[in-house]
């Protein structure tokens, strides 16, 4: 399935993804596509409907229907940075022998296309496309031959990052993580029937029509089920939460000279299977 939140910001209503793909609205089944819907059981339900029976909602996902984040009243949004090997030489930084865990504030989600607002002064926003992991059935020190079947499924994200505020201002990288904007998540949570090989999706994003980055899942350091155990030793995952699993290289940081977002620009990223986002880079 392709579960998704269509209408206004803050207003948005649950809904899948036919096979013509139209918006089919699943109100009638369930509240929002957040945390006891996203339970194996719940998500079963949602797969025995059949989608011509649902109602149809009216508009072109993504044209003239606005599709908000596709998962609502997410927890923890929970970052690994530095995943890709690649991606870690075009920054100057050592291969790490442990994940690297940072937090995006909850506050930073978005739709898949609404706009990347720069915040007041900065010079050095820049894009990051990556695999979203979006969890089903939480738990606390979880195996890692077991960690799939926590899955709910999978999305696009685009970390967006300010960073000076990451690097140059003390502390941690968080900070410039979380700016409001800086989560796009969607169009639609894949489920893993349908995601394909998650250790093989291409990843690519284009910048004002240019490509900046193209990648592969197949070259992450840390894998999926890695990703999952590993976190759960020092945290619940609980269903709902978010884990953005790294950026292959191509990054602004890495350009040389270094390219950063100033305004005006659009950016378009996705991933294998998953869908496209569309972003408006604007000033705040």
């Amino acid at each position: 399935m392709k579960l998704l939140r269509h209408g206004p910001k803050g207003q948005e209503k649950p809904g899948l993804l036919d096979a013509a793909g139209r918006v089919r609205d699943l109100s009638a089944h369930v509240t929002d596509i957040a945390g006891a819907a996203l339970l194996p059981d719940s998500l079963a339900r949602l797969r025995a409907l059949d989608p011509d029976s649902l109602p149809l909602v009216p508009g072109v996902p993504q044209q003239d229907l606005r599709l908000g984040p596709c998962v609502g009243g997410v927890g923890k949004f929970i970052a690994i940075g530095l995943n890709y090997a690649d991606h870690a030489a075009e920054t100057g930084a050592k291969i790490p022998s442990e994940p690297v865990v940072f937090n995006k504030w909850t506050s930073c989600i978005s739709g898949p296309d609404d706009d990347v607002i720069l915040p007041r002064g900065s010079v050095k926003t820049d894009w990051e496309v990556e695999l979203g992991i979006v969890i089903g059935t939480g738990g606390t020190y979880i195996d890692e031959a077991e960690a799939l079947s926590h899955v709910a499924g999978y999305c696009v994200v685009n970390d967006v990052s300010e960073r000076e505020w990451q690097a140059e201002r003390g502390g941690t990288w968080d900070k410039g993580k979380g700016f409001d904007t800086f989560g796009p998540i969607g169009p639609w949570l894949v489920t893993p029937d349908e995601a394909g090989d998650i250790g093989n999706l291409g990843l690519w994003l284009d910048l004002d029509g240019q490509r900046r980055q193209t990648g592969s899942t197949a070259t992450m350091i840390f894998g999926v089920a890695h990703i999952i155990a590993y976190l759960s030793q020092f945290l619940s995952l609980q269903p709902g939460d978010v884990i953005t699993t790294g950026t292959p290289p191509g990054v602004g940081l890495g350009q040389k000279p270094p390219v950063f977002l100033r305004g005006g620009e659009v950016m378009r990223l996705g991933v294998e299977g998953l869908g496209v986002q569309t972003q408006r880079v604007v000033k705040s």
